[in-house]
């Protein structure tokens, strides 16, 4: 049934002549088809309007040849018989009513175009509507109440509608042709027609079936979630029924009539947890210091991939939790460790942490000022030495090691659909080692979100990428490898011991069993401003980012604790 036709007006040889503020239209052809009619005068729209009675009978006789189907003698009473016929007929082949019922009334008003300007409604039809596109009304108006009946259904479709009559050269009467003829919703470039309709869900819910409409930054998510499709819909749980559809293929389609009901939706239930969506708002609002300063939180279930919290503030601004873009800081260091442990570099390896290095002809340093050149990698890691991972990672990395790394194992660079838009994360491959430095420190080129960064924690939870998803039964596109079982169990170490006694000790303080890496992002020419932390304890991986938050400690990770504390129960 998913058919469309266009229903205006059709290409037809007419010229438009001023003729006392009425358009003249010439008809190529005579209507009756004869010689003697071919070389008869075109018939016209004069400006004198037609008598009561002319425009009665008109009215009439156009309405019952319409509802007998005889369209080519429905488009001969109509100022454009050429389009009138081929709309009627595009009315009747996709649409499809059993029986059409047509009924002159009286007179009436033409509706005001700028009262249907406004967004389509999916209700039947009042006598008050009007076709959005339609030009200035024209000719003298007659309603009639229209009747189409459905084998499928058991009650009519009923709608007013508005004729605009008109005199023609000949004397007599016509019906001015638009597309609100057919229906008064209908304007041009627009189709109407029986298609299939679906259910929509009336609520949408966490996954224990707790409702969601109380959280701030869920607003738009909920609103697109109860609008949208049914996952998983199939074409046997369709209904019908008559809609109008943009021919542009933009907009939202305006259902007339059901013929047919969908069977019913049940509540959708996401992979959300309330208890810890009302976790996250609160961390958030509290580091963004009443949106002072912009913050976000993303938690996942490492064990499914399923998003189990986002939040982010300002809650009537971006969604920055999953869209936005920006440089993470060290927590990317867990990714670059991978690659050093992989590389053959392990925890007791030395790694010297100088005071400082160059990196593309300017020195980078580390939040510490004093150089510590007996570390080893377990130590450069806790303290998270920015100096050591540059000089160690330009040492056995190669440029193209870690974007390659973050998409083969951590999923990074895949293109992921979680259900709401989302921002992927950027690693560029750099042409040299130089230009590669500062990404193995989260910085340079590299873009990301706690979306992003929530997942890697929980990548090194579980030893396997699981696509972030919101709506149980998406698909989760698997990343290219794992990790080894000796990386990946070193990873996890060094990970736990920053939570201990590392950078992260602070917020994990009181949290058994935490693993973290904290972030602070350079930005606006070198000051660190943004603080990041990304950390996981039992089934439950965490990341977080404020703008301005300065440490990662200071700000992020606290926001992080708070759901940690709470845990995937």
């Amino acid at each position: 049934m998913n058919k469309g036709a266009k229903i205006g007006v059709a290409a037809v040889a007419t010229a438009m002549l001023a003729v006392a503020g009425y358009g003249a239209y010439n008809i190529a052809g005579a209507l009756t088809g004869s010689d003697e009619a071919s070389a008869a005068k075109p018939r016209t729209v004069v400006a004198e309007p037609p008598t009561a009675e002319q425009a009665a009978a008109a009215a009439k006789d156009f309405l019952d040849a319409w509802a007998k189907g005889d369209v080519m003698a429905a488009g001969k009473l109509t100022d454009a018989p050429d389009a009138a016929t081929a709309a009627l007929t595009a009315f009747q082949d996709k649409v499809k009513p059993s029986a059409v019922h047509l009924t002159a009334g009286g007179p009436t008003s033409f509706p005001s175009p700028s009262a249907s300007a406004g967004a389509k409604s999916s209700a039947p039809a009042s006598p008050s509507a009007a076709s959005p596109t339609a030009a200035a009304p024209t000719g003298v108006p007659l309603s009639f109440k229209a009747s189409m009946e459905f084998a499928e259904s058991g009650t009519p479709w009923a709608y007013d509608g508005v004729l605009g009559l008109v005199k023609m050269s000949d004397g007599k009467a016509a019906v001015h042709w638009t597309p609100a003829v057919i229906h008064p919703h209908l304007g041009a470039g627009e189709t109407i027609a029986v298609k299939p309709v679906y259910g929509t869900p009336g609520t949408v819910t966490d996954r224990k079936g707790k409702p969601l409409g109380s959280f701030p930054s869920l607003t738009a998510a909920m609103e697109r979630f109860k609008t949208q499709a049914p996952q998983g819909g199939s074409p046997e749980d369709a209904g019908s029924g008559v809609l109008i559809s943009p021919d542009s293929g933009s907009g939202t389609p305006e259902k007339l009539f059901t013929i047919k009901e969908p069977k019913p939706v049940p509540a959708l239930k996401l992979t959300l947890d309330a208890t810890l969506q009302a976790a996250a708002e609160a961390a958030v609002a509290e580091q963004s210091k009443g949106g002072t300063r912009p913050a976000s939180l993303v938690a996942i279930e490492p064990s499914t991939g399923y998003i189990l919290a986002f939040a982010f503030s300002p809650s009537t601004g971006q969604n920055r939790a999953f869209s936005g873009a920006t440089a993470p800081g060290s927590t990317m260091k867990v990714v670059t460790t991978a690659a050093l442990l992989e590389a053959g570099v392990t925890p007791s390896t030395p790694v010297a942490c100088p005071s400082t290095t160059m990196v593309t002809g300017r020195p980078v340093a580390n939040d510490f000022p004093d150089a510590h050149p007996n570390n080893t990698f377990a130590d450069d890691f806790t303290e998270s030495c920015n100096t050591a991972f540059i000089e160690k990672g330009a040492a056995v990395l190669k440029p193209d090691t870690l974007p390659k790394i973050a998409k083969d194992v951590f999923g990074l660079g895949l293109e992921w659909k979680t259900g709401l838009s989302n921002f992927d994360t950027k690693i560029p491959t750099e042409s040299n080692m130089a230009g590669a430095a500062t990404e193995f420190i989260g910085q340079g080129k590299v873009q990301t979100n706690p979306l992003g960064m929530a997942s890697v924690a929980a990548t090194v939870q579980s030893g396997v990428f699981k696509m972030p998803i919101l709506v149980p039964g998406m698909e989760q596109k698997p990343a290219a490898r794992q990790l080894s079982n000796d990386v990946l169990t070193n990873l996890r170490a060094l990970m736990t011991q920053t939570a201990k006694s590392g950078t992260a000790a602070e917020p994990m303080a009181g949290i058994p069993g935490a693993a973290a890496k904290t972030g602070t992002a350079e930005v606006d020419g070198g000051k660190p401003t943004n603080s990041w932390f990304t950390a996981y304890r039992g089934n439950l991986a965490v990341a977080a980012e404020v703008e301005g938050g300065l440490h990662g400690a200071q700000s992020a990770g606290p926001a992080v604790a708070k759901l940690l504390r709470i845990g995937n129960g």
